[in-house]
């Protein structure tokens, strides 16, 4: 199996998908961004306003810092791949809802398994929620801020919640507690 002719696929798809309302308002849909043979797939929850006009998954403050992140543990961001749940954005960057998520579910979930990434990590309580249901860890599912930084080893993946950049944005305090949780994917990366 080609895995970037299969990627081009989902992204054709989704690029024609209207299984729910938010194509009507999308500028463009942002599939997912990175290196297809990655160890270290990065979820988030659904565009926002920068990425919904580049097309380009956390490019804004967020990706910023993100970025800075995975520089603060010696990782490119080239050599992992970043997308979301949700492909498009919803209005004014609101939650993802029910139908929205289902409706997106199964490009993400043949993404993850083109992809095959070594660790999986959810960023926000929307992926880390759907992430947990999707590898059977239902009864593992706490609030964000008890879990985030614990790492779940699961059907042969490792998977590991964080909150989402953002936070560090609005509370800077929040920096220092993302640093410490990501220095957990240094440990399983070779």
């Amino acid at each position: 199996m080609n895995v970037d002719e299969e990627l081009r696929k989902i992204k054709e798809e989704v690029l024609a998908c209207k299984k729910c309302p938010l194509f009507k308002e999308r500028i463009t849909p942002v599939i997912g961004q990175g290196s297809h043979s990655s160890k270290i797939m990065f979820i988030g929850e659904a565009p926002g306003a920068k990425e919904d006009a580049t097309g380009v998954p956390f490019c804004g403050r967020s990706g910023d810092f993100l970025n800075e992140l995975l520089s603060f543990i010696g990782i490119k961001r080239e050599d992992v791949y970043i997308c979301n749940i949700v492909k498009c954005r919803p209005p004014k960057n609101r939650d993802p809802n029910d139908l929205e998520i289902s409706s997106c579910k199964n490009y993400l979930e043949r993404q993850i398994e083109l992809i095959n990434p070594k660790i999986i990590c959810s960023l926000g309580r929307y992926s880390m929620q759907f992430m947990m249901n999707n590898l059977g860890l239902l009864n593992e599912i706490e609030p964000i801020g008890k879990i985030h930084g614990k790492v779940f080893n699961k059907e042969g993946r490792v998977f590991i919640p964080f909150y989402h950049p953002a936070v560090a944005i609005y509370n800077s305090n929040m920096k220092d507690s993302l640093k410490k949780d990501f220095e957990k994917i240094k440990e399983y990366v070779d």
